[in-house]
């Protein structure tokens, strides 16, 4: 049996067309034998016929027959775009694009294959049609396509879900990323804090040394009032002391508070005592710097 490459549907779809083809032949042919037996009837009632009279009757029939042809031929093509335009507007609600090639309509090899499946097909002896091809127009797609279709949007449905998993999770990194701004902003305002605390206690060390300079200067040129000033040099050493032990607690403090800088207010209250203890010392030494 003849094939014509395609699935059972389509080739029963096939068969279904090439029926309805088939019957519209023939009814074009009746109506052809038919316009020739009417000419019989009417025009061939005597025995001869002058040459002006068979050509005028073959004129009459060549132009009934013409009408009939071209009709029929008109009615054809507008038959086969009709069944186009089905397949095409099924094609378009699956977002289909269908092409066709006009040159293979003309293959000689392909013609003499649809004329082999006609002949195998539809002329077989006692061979009647079966439900799937006296059915009046195309089937439905519905099934198939419905199954295609909710394959489709599962899909879409799990892509999207994964499109609102990857979401949260970049929502989740960014706002972890401007949590660890923020912290690391905080740190640099406190770094930069303890830095201004190291330039205060630095600035303290100094004053002591320079203090410490002073006292030995004050110590060499004081020969009067050695007795005196050895007392007072042994309070002034003792608050040296002091202060030195209230600068390394100050170290300490700032030492804590690169982990607590709420310690800052405390370091400001030592170093206005140490202030105000350097200029009592101060005035305290002034009384023993020699007059000029």
């Amino acid at each position: 049996m003849a094939e014509l490459g395609l699935n059972e549907h389509h080739q029963n779809e096939a068969i279904n067309y090439m029926r309805f083809a088939r019957f519209k032949r023939g009814l074009c042919l009746k109506t052809v034998d038919s316009c020739f037996q009417d000419l019989k009837d009417s025009r061939l009632v005597e025995e001869t016929f002058t040459v002006d009279e068979v050509a005028d009757m073959l004129d009459g029939l060549q132009t009934i027959v013409h009408s009939e042809v071209e009709s029929e031929l008109i009615n054809t093509t507008y038959t086969n775009v009709l069944l186009l335009r089905q397949l095409f507007s099924q094609a378009e609600k699956w977002y289909l694009k269908l092409q066709t090639d006009i040159s293979e309509l003309e293959n000689r090899e392909l013609l003499e294959q649809v004329a082999e499946f006609e002949k195998s097909e539809l002329t077989s002896s006692n061979k009647k049609p079966s439900a799937e091809l006296i059915r009046p127009k195309l089937a439905p797609i519905n099934e198939g396509g419905s199954e295609l279709l909710n394959k489709t949007v599962a899909c879409l449905q799990e892509e999207n879900e994964k499109l609102k998993t990857r979401l949260k999770t970049i929502e989740t990194q960014a706002t972890a990323a401007l949590d660890e701004k923020s912290k690391l902003e905080k740190s640099l305002k406190d770094l930069q804090m303890i830095q201004g605390d190291q330039k205060d206690i630095t600035e303290l060390e100094n004053k002591v040394a320079a203090l410490k300079c002073q006292f030995e200067k004050t110590l060499n040129d004081s020969t009067a009032n050695q007795k005196l000033l050895e007392e007072n040099l042994v309070t002034t050493k003792h608050d040296l002391l002091m202060a030195q032990d209230q600068l390394s607690t100050a170290e300490k403090e700032l030492e804590k508070k690169f982990q607590q800088t709420a310690a800052y207010r405390n370091m400001k209250e030592i170093l206005t005592k140490k202030n105000e203890q350097i200029k009592d010392l101060r005035r305290r030494l002034s009384k023993y710097e020699p007059e000029d």
